[in-house]
């Protein structure tokens, strides 16, 4: 990942109430989801077992901020994450959604 020049962030530009050089891009997660390397990177790994590797999770957040050279990026995760967290039993079924043992 290239370094950037903190002074011409647009990000940090905004969030200090200046007029950034260019507007704000807002990706969704699911932008990663069409990338070879995401795909390559979650290759035998379930969606909600990857949100609790944390290398991988940044990884993953990463990618579309490196091929797309936007300003930041929102933590790659899922809404589920806290209940498999806290002992609830629940999976992410491909094609399907979210499904709770119980």
């Amino acid at each position: 990942m290239s370094k950037r020049n903190l002074t011409n962030a647009p990000l940090l530009d905004a969030a200090a109430g200046k007029t950034p050089s260019r507007p704000a891009v807002w990706f969704m997660r699911q932008a990663g989801r069409s990338l070879p390397e995401y795909r390559t990177a979650r290759e035998g790994i379930s969606m909600l077992d990857s949100c609790f590797m944390p290398e991988l999770l940044a990884e993953i957040t990463l990618q579309p901020v490196r091929r797309h050279d936007v300003d930041a990026a929102i933590l790659f995760s899922d809404i589920v994450v806290p209940l498999r967290a806290a002992g609830i039993g629940v999976d992410i079924v491909a094609g399907h959604g979210p499904v709770m043992d119980k």
